[in-house]
């Protein structure tokens, strides 16, 4: 799709809301920065800006944002290092911006626990419409219920995950994944069902999905490479199993 990039946000900064989300923008890029902060600032959150890696650091110990719009190209610390090392500070929401079309960089982007990705050059606009989809997810919903089966437990409402009573270290869309599969035990979903019901999206790159599956089996498997929980059906997508069936 053909698009101008980077256009300018609308003139005028709007005060935050109360209790406007905190959103750190790391991009080295002086006039991307500008662009999304402006219109972050618009859409009412409060913007905080870093231009490499260990400023990034620096200004999330200082005031820890609810999300990050992160760019994976940066000087000296790349995109990357600065995701694992944000990650190693506490759970936080993470949009990856890169440059590269290349789906290897994409797919290592999520790898490491970006929740989201966009590819440059790419419209503000949406740009917010993903931060308020992820944002959105990581607020409780009213009354959650609890749900557990096969040694897993989720509670929506504290965000906590357990596998036999040891707390699991799930990212948003993780949890958000395993959550859906509790709640939809025995039946068939694919990436595309996935894609619309556990991001909310219509459209977008299933090898997202795939992804987070293969992160999500490698911490609530036994054996990753042998998935009983998480089954792979083929020509379709993925079930949930509870009763742990191995499928040859």
């Amino acid at each position: 799709m053909q698009q101008q990039p980077y256009e300018s946000p609308p003139a005028g900064p709007r005060p935050p809301l109360a209790g406007a989300a905190r959103v750190l923008v790391v991009d080295d890029d002086p006039t991307v920065a500008e662009v999304v902060a402006g219109y972050l600032d618009r859409a009412g959150y409060v913007v905080d800006r870093a231009d490499d890696g260990p400023t990034a650091l620096a200004r999330a110990g200082a005031h820890r944002p609810d999300l990050v719009v992160l760019d994976l190209m940066l000087p000296g610390m790349d995109g990357l290092e600065v995701c694992r090392r944000l990650r190693g500070q506490g759970p936080v929401p993470v949009i990856m911006l890169t440059a590269r079309g290349d789906e290897d960089d994409r797919i290592m982007g999520l790898e490491v626990g970006a929740d989201d990705y966009v590819t440059k050059p790419f419209s503000p606009r949406e740009l917010v419409l993903r931060v308020e989809s992820v944002l959105r997810r990581t607020r409780p919903v009213a009354a959650p219920h609890p749900l557990g089966a096969a040694g897993l437990a989720v509670d929506p409402a504290a965000r906590r995950a357990t596998k036999n009573g040891a707390e699991l270290a799930l990212t948003l869309r993780e949890f958000d994944l395993l959550a859906f599969f509790l709640r939809h035990p025995g039946r068939a979903f694919g990436r595309e069902d996935l894609m619309r019901e556990v991001w909310g999206w219509d459209f977008g790159d299933l090898s997202t999905v795939t992804v987070h599956v293969r992160r999500l089996r490698g911490k609530v498997e036994d054996d990753p490479a042998r998935p009983r929980l998480i089954q792979t059906v083929w020509g379709v997508g993925y079930r949930f199993d509870p009763d742990g069936q191995e499928v040859d």
